[in-house]
């Protein structure tokens, strides 16, 4: 889900003969060049600003997620596996925002 995500963002902005940086990993099927640097982030200020901008844009969205969907606290562990998303995810169940598709270690410890 997360590459598939990753390839319709870089097919949306990429221009032709564009090199396409990825943090480790390539992406199937975007018929362009490109380059996965292991590391990214720490390697290729390219890379380190997209993960920035990604990260604020989450945290903006978990904040208005929290006004939303009060009781998860989601303002405050603005989605991360914290003791306290964890916590909230047992006393409250998952919120519509959950990915159940998504293998997360805070899911398995739980009875859902």
């Amino acid at each position: 889900m997360n590459i598939e995500a990753l390839r319709s963002a870089l097919l949306g902005v990429a221009e032709p003969d564009t090199l396409c940086l990825t943090d480790g990993f390539a992406v199937p099927s975007i018929g362009m060049a490109q380059r996965a640097i292991v590391d990214g982030d720490a390697t290729s200020a390219a890379i380190a600003a997209a993960s920035i901008i990604a990260k604020v844009t989450r945290d903006r969205f978990m904040r208005r997620a929290d006004l939303r969907h009060p009781g998860w606290n989601f303002a405050t562990h603005v989605g991360y596996s914290t003791p306290e998303h964890r916590a909230a995810i047992a006393r409250e169940g998952v919120s519509p925002l959950h990915r159940m598709s998504f293998q997360s270690a805070a899911y398995q410890q739980l009875a859902l």
